[in-house]
């Protein structure tokens, strides 16, 4: 402990002792402070996330000291205790005028530099983990990088020449793997329990040309990524599960899993108010670890984690195997592969060849829905796929995974059942959260699309990217902005849904729509 750190000690306790009326701090983090719950339970704040990106003006057990005596007198007021200890420090908002002489595509090209962000310079109490080097932000309420939004940003940086700006986003991450160990949901504090879609291979993969191929300079963070997944306390028996893993007779599939059995500091006020009705304190732990597990698949929300149709409060996404997350972890174990057999390292690359290998049959034998022709996902615990339909079915074309009859199947699906006038729909279900009908995502274009083109379909790739292309001409023509998601079903409408108003931006729509656009070049005849 440092000289200054001991005379503080030694300052708090003399004043602790002093004060008879002062309640005790017990708070370990700034989240579990009665100054956090009073504010967020408040709604001082429309959006929730608002309150947890302020910069506090003094540690957290301070402010919690400070906040405890001061809302005992007259008068207090909770929204100038606010104003006055926290600050806005935020990363610059989105804000800027559409030049309407220029097309969508000219706007996303300039989009990319107003968006971009870093390298961070460290600020005392924020929720903000820094970063070395610049990255692209999603844009609207989205300040900081997210995960899995990145690799589709890189895809458009790559398509839009900016190597310098996609290798900087990708050394971000591996900065994260060396440091934490892991990627976490954003950079900021209150996402350090959970990943997201384990994208980072497929951001290695991007980066790789015919003369270099990145997955051995990366090696190290991919094979601590693989660590995380595939960490475990105990696993005895089919169907057991430890925190990603779950054992599938002799071999393993993956779930989302969030560390942490918690409301989200992010989303506070909305976690509590769907537990309002369970009475049972294991059985509210349980649902807020399924609502953190839902935010690591980055379909949050979604019908897909429902375990009674219809009903949000039975999110069970930790009894769930999901057909994505499966598939990207196959992408991972390929990648450590090729990592390992560009080291020389036989042993390691048998031990991933196989693992390849054991999970492909799983993935084949739990998420091939034959009655259906398309991947679901499956419930370890009622031992039963799930029923919804969704485009997370369409990962294993996009990795290779289906047999050539199987990806027939996913394509007629997809063409007759999802898809609609403004591009795909996400599921079949209109549950009113954010990731179901009537609502198309750019990251499920990109995925199903590419999925399609990896098996000859080109006519329905073509299809689907000429759609989804024309919608995003149409919103920003009405509206000059790009969005982070689109109404697919009925275009007179925009997007909805969700806990948030539909953000504009933004990264990965921007990245998908130059992706589409070079696709679509490169597909016209020479």
């Amino acid at each position: 402990m440092t000289f200054r750190n001991s005379l503080f000690l030694i300052a708090f306790l003399s004043i602790a002792l002093a004060c008879k009326r002062e309640q005790p701090v017990t708070a370990t983090t700034l989240y579990e402070t009665e100054l956090f719950k009073d504010v967020q339970l408040a709604g001082l704040y429309e959006d929730s996330k608002t309150f947890v990106d302020l910069v506090p003006q003094a540690n957290f057990i301070a402010l919690e000291k400070k906040y405890l005596l001061e809302r005992e007198k007259e008068g207090f007021d909770l929204r100038a205790f606010v104003t006055d200890n926290f600050m806005d420090k935020s990363m610059r908002s989105l804000e800027f005028t559409t030049d309407t002489t220029k097309t969508m595509y000219e706007h996303i090209e300039l989009m990319w530099d107003k968006l971009t962000r870093g390298p961070d310079e460290r600020i005392e109490n924020a929720s903000r983990i820094p970063l070395p080097y610049k990255y692209v932000v999603p844009g609207g309420r989205f300040q900081e990088i997210y995960y899995w939004d990145s690799y589709f940003t890189v895809e458009g940086l790559l398509a839009a020449g900016r190597k310098d700006l996609a290798k900087g986003m990708v050394d971000n991450f591996a900065f994260l793997l060396d440091s934490i160990g892991f990627i976490p949901n954003g950079t900021r504090d209150y996402y350090e329990t959970r990943s997201q879609p384990p994208f980072f291979s497929l951001m290695v993969k991007a980066l790789s040309t015919d003369a270099t191929d990145m997955a051995l300079y990366y090696a190290p963070e991919l094979a601590a990524e693989y660590a995380f997944f595939m960490a475990y306390d105990s696993l005895s028996e089919q169907y057991s599960a430890s925190k990603h893993l779950v054992q599938m007779g002799s071999g393993y599939l993956n779930r989302y899993w969030d560390a942490a059995n918690t409301p989200r500091p992010e989303a506070y006020k909305e976690d509590l108010h769907l537990a309002d009705g369970l009475t049972d304190s294991v059985a509210k732990k349980k649902l807020f670890r399924d609502l953190r597990s839902a935010a690591e698949s980055g379909w949050d929300f979604s019908s897909r984690w429902y375990g009674t149709p219809g009903a949000f409060s039975s999110t069970t996404t930790t009894t769930i195997l999901p057909v994505d997350l499966n598939c990207l972890m196959y992408h991972l174990e390929q990648q450590l592969e090729k990592a390992a057999r560009l080291q020389g390292d036989q042993e390691a690359v048998d031990r991933y060849k196989l693992a390849q290998e054991q999970r492909s049959l799983l993935i084949n034998e739990y998420l091939w829905n034959p009655s259906e022709q398309f991947y679901t996902d499956y419930d370890f615990e009622k031992a039963s796929p799930t029923e919804v339909l969704s485009l997370a079915g369409a990962f294993p074309l996009f990795f290779g995974i289906a047999s050539r009859e199987q990806a027939e199947g996913i394509k007629t699906v997809l063409m007759d059942k999802f898809l609609k006038e403004g591009g795909l729909v996400t599921t079949l279900v209109n549950s009113g959260q954010q990731w179901d009908a009537p609502n198309g995502w750019a990251p499920l274009q990109w995925i199903a699309v590419k999925g399609l083109l990896r098996y000859g379909y080109e006519a329905e790739a073509r299809e689907i990217m000429e759609r989804w292309l024309a919608l995003n001409e149409r919103v920003f023509k009405n509206t000059g902005k790009m969005m982070e998601k689109y109404n697919v079903e009925d275009l007179s409408l925009l997007s909805g849904g969700g806990e948030y108003e539909t953000q504009d931006g933004f990264g990965w729509t921007n990245g998908v729509a130059l992706g589409f656009k070079k696709i679509l070049e490169e597909m016209e005849p020479k």
